[in-house]
């Protein structure tokens, strides 16, 4: 099972969003900043948040940094969610089933 602070690194909207913008390449601090329109303080916070949930990774480069998703963490939240995924997946496939018995064809009335 994934650990508590992997769960309260994502259960915030705006950390999933980073991480959105991290699954897509690494980025800068201040890239971030522009991108998601946040005081430079704010996603540096959150940013600390990620890092010790261990979800991203830091370069440094001199004076900046740079973040980059850790995708085997989330890896680990996936196989902890598989079981969950497909007990849905079972109960939705049934209800389907169920609507497509259930499910008359309509007739149209014809105007004359």
């Amino acid at each position: 099972m994934p650990s508590r602070d992997v769960f309260t690194a994502i259960a915030d909207p705006t950390r999933r969003q980073i991480l959105d913008l991290l699954c897509q390449r690494e980025m800068g601090v201040g890239e971030l900043v522009e991108t998601l329109g946040l005081a430079q303080p704010n996603v540096s916070k959150h940013l600390r948040t990620l890092g010790e949930a261990e979800l991203v990774h830091v370069r440094v480069d001199g004076p900046r940094r740079h973040y980059r998703l850790r995708p085997d963490r989330l890896r680990e939240l996936e196989e902890w969610l598989a079981p969950y995924r497909r007990m849905w997946a079972d109960r939705l496939d049934a209800l389907e089933r169920h609507l497509d018995r259930s499910t008359t064809p309509t007739t149209r009335r014809t105007e004359r």
